[in-house]
């Protein structure tokens, strides 16, 4: 895959991510053990699937999604290793790391889906 159509898969999936969980962050601070395992392997398999996919790390925006995947197979991993650590609660952090999460995954929309020259200058 393209850095183009990988940023038009994660970034939507980051928006919709980022969204909803800041929504729904109360749901969060009860989880039980088994149900932030399988999160988390679900994390590490698909931060896995884009590293092996796409392990760039040249100067430019494709470089954030090698990063994005990174990001979720070492939290995927954490989750994995801690299932019973404390989840996020509704602080100011939480919502700035959603807020973050809701930026990336809105740039990536736009590297993904904008046309060539909003996104990089050029014309056809």
């Amino acid at each position: 895959m393209t850095s183009r159509q990988l940023a038009g898969l994660i970034g939507p999936t980051l928006v919709a991510l980022g969204a909803t969980e800041a929504l729904n962050i109360r749901s969060f601070e009860n989880q039980i053990a088994p149900v932030v395992y399988l999160n988390g392997t679900i994390l590490f398999v698909v931060g896995l699937a884009l590293v092996r996919a796409h392990n760039r790390w040249a100067w430019g925006w494709p470089t954030l999604i090698t990063v994005t995947g990174w990001v979720l197979l070492l939290g995927g991993l954490y989750r994995m290793i801690a299932p019973e650590a404390p989840q996020a609660h509704g602080s100011p952090e939480s919502y700035a790391m959603f807020a973050v999460i809701v930026a990336i995954g809105l740039f990536l929309s736009f590297k993904g889906y904008g046309s060539e020259t909003a996104r990089t200058g050029v014309p056809n």
